[in-house]
């Protein structure tokens, strides 16, 4: 095959990603543009697939793998797990039937972490857990 269809192939994969962000499509479409390299080299369809074979390959088992850790993003914390591990400060005694916390400006119901003591007012206190709309808060360990 001539290097215009190989190139015009491997622009077309590379320009196709842009819809997977899957990495795929662009290993495989560089392979492609480094056979139409090759194919201005050799006028043989046997080298060419032969380079098309193992650029392919090392792109997807050697590069990609790599490439995906460097823009992987971390996952934000959401929900129950945002709030874990917080601290409030109490704004009502904490005890057994409830009480209040401040966190972040707002007020929570909340109750002593694992039966817990129950916690005076202005008292900081760490979110254990969350359970509905009521947090699960132990005292804040002394530094």
């Amino acid at each position: 095959m001539s290097a215009a269809v190989w190139l015009v192939l491997g622009l077309a994969l590379c320009a196709a990603e842009v819809l997977t962000l899957d990495l795929v499509l662009l290993m495989l479409g560089t392979a492609l543009l480094v056979t139409a390299g090759a194919a201005l080299l050799t006028g043989s369809l046997v080298a060419q697939l032969a380079v098309l074979g193992a650029s392919s390959a090392a792109l997807l088992v050697l590069v990609r793998p790599v490439a995906r850790r460097h823009l992987a993003v971390p996952a934000l914390p959401s929900g129950k797990d945002r709030l874990t591990g917080r601290t409030a400060t109490v704004v009502q005694q904490v005890h057994d039937e409830g009480g209040q916390v401040r966190l972040d400006g707002e007020l929570w119901r909340a109750r002593p972490y694992a039966g817990g003591h129950a916690l005076a007012p202005g008292t900081p206190a760490v979110v254990g857990s969350v359970d509905g709309a009521t947090l699960f808060v132990h005292p804040e360990e002394p530094a």
